[in-house]
């Protein structure tokens, strides 16, 4: 199976939505025909604590969505990393609370399509660090924040980000970038 890191960021670089440069409900058609062309290939949805309690606090009670998303995140195969949660309170949700790293080359190494880390920033870094992840898919929307955390750490303690290669780019509509890039070496 394939680990996938999926963000949404700014030109700048920053993952960590401070502002409020992005609505997962306003997007254009082609985005979300995208976004729908990926999920057909996600096996399992891999969250940090944070990111899947946002998700779960949200997801489940949409009612409304015409784009498909939410009916997925309800019925997609979700592993949440955590040490406290006890009770996923989500259906289709397995926690992993040791060792997060071992379980997701052990999940790497299963058979399947992809495994997608979208937010989770600590958890998202950690795999980067760790050289888990197989591809890089960023949405870069067309802002400038100035601010939070950025798709790759960049903290002193560090490992060093891989280089890349581009794989695929496309842009929307809304001015909205896609691309997709694998370590190259």
């Amino acid at each position: 199976m394939r680990i996938i890191i999926t963000q949404n960021t700014t030109l700048d670089g920053r993952v960590e939505m401070l502002d409020d440069w992005f609505d997962p409900q306003a997007q254009d058609e082609e985005l979300t025909a995208e976004l729908m062309r990926q999920s057909a290939n996600e096996d399992v949805l891999l969250l940090g604590r944070q990111t899947f309690e946002d998700f779960r606090s949200y997801w489940p009670n949409v009612t409304d969505d015409t784009t498909g998303v939410a009916d997925h995140l309800n019925q997609v195969d979700k592993r949440v990393v955590s040490s406290t949660l006890t009770e996923p309170g989500w259906q289709n949700t397995q926690i992993i609370s040791s060792d997060p790293m071992q379980a997701v080359a052990e999940l790497r190494e299963q058979p399947g399509r992809d495994a997608i880390v979208t937010g989770s920033i600590t958890l998202a870094h950690e795999l980067i660090a760790e050289g888990l992840v197989d591809e890089y898919r960023m949405f870069t929307y067309p802002v400038w924040q100035g601010r939070g955390r950025g798709y790759f750490h960049d903290g002193a303690h560090s490992a060093r980000p891989p280089r890349l290669r581009l794989i695929e780019s496309k842009p929307f509509p809304s001015g909205i970038v896609y691309s997709a890039y694998e370590p190259s070496a």
